[in-house]
């Protein structure tokens, strides 16, 4: 049913078209069990949230934040793992599972002997990734208003903000995903992911830490996408998330480009 509504609700043509087909064949090839990697990959944040910002957020109390609201360590905290969780979830599908199918399935040889470009598998398969992204995302600020975390309309602002992190972090996977020789070598980036959860503001603010290692911190990706959801669903946002899109929309620009050359280089030799 998916594959024959899809085509339909698509309708464009050119580059768009044949980015659009490659998401709709990931869509067919679903199986029920993927169901359950899905829904699995929301709890782990929702369980951080529910230990730490509510939990822990008891022992620690209210916090100050730099423009001067003071939010429970529970609204401090949602945010971060909303960013988190869109994080995660964009970079699952374009790390290990665009590594499989383009090192071992072979999937994309066959789908450039269509007239499907490199760089239109990247933006298919980015625009994949963000459907799962995007459930989390949506899943994720239902919780936070039902927590009264955040309001309803400051979660309608911040679901394209996530949506947005997740573009950006999709980008940076698959292009980090082109440099990868082997399984092993996805133990760095999964290194690298755990740090910039624990050291992006998620926890603690930035201003804890010391001024080289908080200058370290501001200019990482995962502490931009930080900043921009809790600026929206604690403080109403305002033109200081101006720079956190910026970043962000630069970064998912960067990343396709280069997973589209990175591709084009290893698949049409």
């Amino acid at each position: 049913m998916v594959s024959i509504v899809l085509p339909r609700l698509i309708s464009f043509e050119g580059a768009p078209r044949r980015a659009a087909s490659v998401a709709e064949r990931n869509v067919a090839a679903l199986k029920s069990a993927y169901w359950v990697v899905l829904i699995s990959g929301f709890f782990e944040p929702l369980l951080y949230l529910l230990s730490i910002g509510v939990g822990v957020g008891e022992l620690v109390g209210d916090l100050t934040l730099p423009a001067g609201t003071v939010v429970s360590y529970a609204a401090f905290v949602a945010p971060a793992m909303l960013a988190a969780s869109a994080m995660s979830g964009a970079l699952a599908e374009t790390t290990f599972n665009f590594f499989g199918k383009m090192k071992y399935m072979k999937l994309y040889d066959g789908i450039l002997a269509t007239p499907v470009q490199p760089f239109e598998i990247a933006l298919g398969e980015l625009g994949w990734a963000m459907l799962r992204g995007s459930l989390y995302s949506a899943a994720f600020l239902a919780v936070m208003v039902g927590l009264d975390l955040t309001s309803g309309i400051r979660a309608l602002i911040a679901f394209p903000a996530a949506v947005l992190v997740g573009f950006a972090f999709g980008a940076l996977g698959m292009a980090l995903s082109t440099f990868m020789r082997s399984w092993q070598d996805f133990d760095l980036m999964g290194s690298a992911q755990f740090a910039l959860f624990l050291f992006s503001g998620t926890f603690v603010p930035a201003e804890a830490y010391p001024a080289v290692l908080r200058w370290v911190v501001e200019v990482t990706p995962l502490y931009r996408a930080v900043h921009l959801v809790r600026g929206i669903t604690v403080e109403g946002g305002g033109w200081g998330e101006l720079l956190d899109v910026v970043y962000l929309l630069a970064l998912t620009a960067l990343g396709l480009v280069v997973a589209g050359r990175r591709m084009g280089r290893l698949l049409c030799k």
